[in-house]
């Protein structure tokens, strides 16, 4: 098909970076400017709440506690939707095909979020489950719940085995959810607790959190029954088995892959400078050196800020901060009008270690306990109900 008339600001991904790029478009642009934004579903998937597998468990296919259909999240917003897949963009051309139709951009915010980063090691794809999308986490809810209910009708001393790899904020909440879950109330009959071990590697536990942090979370950990198996890389997941780089194994009936990220291939593969697990390098104002008018924002950018010499986490938190200033850049390169610079000021910083415990610092004090989990309880609360009301 040709390309569509007026173009305008297109948003690649509908996460949390590309559905606060699409508001902020919408709103400085004052309905001037069209705005598309494109994704492969009709709804926006709250990520950071697919770490709560336990509470996915209870009704794997029941979506609305975590997705918010477009409906809601644009509210009659003057937002063009696509719903498909992004198979290419030109940026020489200027545009992009989503499921075989061709839309032409004037700018372009490139949200697309990460993809797991396997790193070669065999078997690390096919034997583990993942919760970096909406349908990984489905899968391994459905798995969680079917060894647990194995457990209620197997020999009384049978727990279930689940490892976790991968030893950063992902992995230690996975890790905490999955072994402080009521899994006798989530399947209905009297299962047993897992026993959950989590893999860290060679990478320290937690790295470059506070030191205050990290101790709670692991008191935290231990408290909940995750054991912490630490210094040792994953070589190699055959099916039931993680194979360690010292010659030992660590058995599992369901193993999560939680070793870290990368950019889509989509956004490696693009003609642009690229950083670390093929991130896209970007200028103090969000976008690519190489392409005026074209933004990255969120988990698929690499960017060290000039102020402070610290690289941006790839965060929720984070791309929530770049979105708007992406937007606002966007629509400058637009008008003619100056852009202006991205600044990053962490809010701070929870880890969930288990249902209803949290260890963060906020405001430069260190919390832990049942507080930490308030504070990102309410951070999560406040987040879903300002995206199923926008206006």
């Amino acid at each position: 098909m040709g390309a569509t008339s007026e173009p305008g600001v297109v948003v690649l991904g509908a996460g949390y970076a590309g559905l606060t790029c699409a508001h902020e478009l919408t709103r400085a642009g004052r309905g001037r400017i069209p705005v598309t934004l494109v994704d492969r579903h009709p709804f926006h998937v709250l990520r950071t709440e697919l770490y709560e597998v336990g509470r996915i468990a209870r009704d794997p296919e029941h979506v609305e506690a975590w997705a918010v259909p477009f409906s809601k999240a644009l509210d009659d917003l003057a937002i063009t939707q696509e719903v498909g897949e992004v198979e290419a963009v030109d940026l020489a051309q200027r545009t992009v095909r989503v499921s075989g139709r061709t839309i032409a951009y004037r700018g372009l915010a490139i949200c697309l979020g990460s993809i797991p980063a396997y790193y070669g090691v065999p078997g690390a794809e096919t034997e583990t489950n993942q919760v970096y999308r909406m349908g990984g986490a489905q899968r391994l809810a459905t798995e969680l719940r079917r060894i647990e209910a194995d457990s209620a009708r197997g020999p009384p001393e049978g727990r279930p085995r689940v490892v976790v790899i991968g030893g950063g904020s992902t992995g230690t909440e996975v890790a905490a959810e999955i072994a402080t879950a009521d899994w006798a109330s989530i399947v209905g009959e009297p299962a047993k607790a897992p026993l959950v071990r989590l893999v860290t590697g060679k990478v320290p536990f937690l790295e470059g959190l506070p030191e205050g942090l990290v101790r709670h979370a692991r008191r935290l950990l231990g408290k909940a029954g995750v054991e912490l198996i630490e210094g040792k890389n994953v070589q190699r997941v055959a099916r039931g088995e993680a194979h360690l780089e010292d010659g030992t194994s660590v058995p599992f009936d369901v193993a999560v892959w939680c070793a870290g990220v990368q950019a889509p291939p989509l956004v490696r593969n693009l003609p642009a400078a690229h950083g670390k697990a093929g991130r896209l390098l970007v200028t103090e104002h969000l976008e690519l050196p190489e392409w005026p008018g074209v933004f990255g924002v969120g988990d698929v950018i690499e960017f060290k800020d000039p102020s402070t010499g610290m690289f941006v986490p790839a965060t929720a938190q984070a791309a929530l901060a770049e979105a708007p200033v992406a937007a606002r850049n966007a629509i400058a390169r637009l008008t003619g009008t100056p852009l202006k610079p991205f600044r990053y000021r962490e809010k701070g910083v929870i880890v969930a270690v288990g249902v209803g415990r949290g260890a963060g610092k906020v405001g430069g004090v260190t919390v832990w306990g049942s507080p930490a989990a308030l504070i990102a309880a309410l951070q999560q609360k406040e987040y879903a109900l300002r995206v199923r009301h926008p206006r």
